[in-house]
């Protein structure tokens, strides 16, 4: 390895280093966001009662089987895989000539969707039963139960596995390059293409994918810390009473 030729790499090409860097997260980010939401509307509609009616069993029923199958299907086939049939087999079937950086977002989007279903509904199952039959008691309906006592919760415990889907996401978006999407793993090829220095090129891509991961975890950790809260408080009630006490 010639560092050299490292620095020289990067001084020639660090406009394009950062402009696959910035579609790289733009995609990773955006395709999380979208994939968080639809996780979170499947993970809630795969959790609701059983209702007594018949129509609206079934309906509930075919639901579940369509998502059952989404989530089977996207979590069981490679993220390349599922670019190429989006982006060139929705071109063949439907006409649809779909711009790469749009079909490259509802890829991560829907495969992050998969798994964060799954993450939602093993987070909503584990909260304690108790809390769903005193939320029934006072008179919430199963919405209200999860909008205001379930789902709080849920969001609480399901953002570190939130923010690993999104570093794996900056890491995977390196299969898009199949369908011509710009950015850094397809960027750096090209920059190696032309100088024929694969080992130092993808060198400086690597690290730019492990600054970028080590960014984001470490701004995660922050926020999860600035959820929980301080460990040391006092309960106001209690200086209530010690000032009472002491007259």
């Amino acid at each position: 390895m010639s560092f050299e030729w490292i620095i020289k790499i990067i001084s020639e090409n660090w406009p394009m280093f950062l402009r696959g860097a910035g579609v790289t997260l733009l995609i990773a980010l955006i395709g999380t966001i979208i994939g968080a939401a639809i996780g979170l509307v499947a993970g809630v509609i795969r959790t609701i009662p059983t209702p007594e009616r018949v129509v609206k069993k079934v309906i509930l029923k075919v639901i579940n089987i369509i998502l059952s199958i989404y989530i089977e299907f996207f979590r069981g086939t490679p993220m390349i895989v599922q670019a190429m049939v989006i982006f060139y087999g929705s071109a063949l079937a439907f006409g649809l000539n779909m711009d790469v950086l749009t079909a490259a977002i509802i890829v991560v989007s829907i495969n992050t969707g998969a798994y964060m279903a799954e993450i939602v509904r093993g987070g909503i199952v584990s909260v304690d039963k108790g809390q769903f039959e005193a939320a029934h008691a006072i008179g919430m309906n199963h919405l209200q139960t999860m909008w205001n006592v379930v789902l709080p919760q849920v969001i609480r415990n399901i953002l570190p596995a939130t923010g690993n889907q999104f570093v794996i996401n900056i890491k995977d978006t390196s299969v898009l390059n199949v369908i011509s999407v710009t950015e850094l793993y397809f960027v750096t090829k090209s920059i190696s293409g032309n100088n024929f220095r694969y080992f130092e090129s993808f060198f400086v891509a690597c690290m730019i994918y492990f600054v970028m991961t080590l960014i984001v975890t470490r701004i995660l950790l922050y926020m999860e810390k600035k959820l929980d809260g301080s460990n040391n408080y006092t309960i106001i009630g209690n200086d209530a009473q010690l000032e009472l006490d002491k007259k």
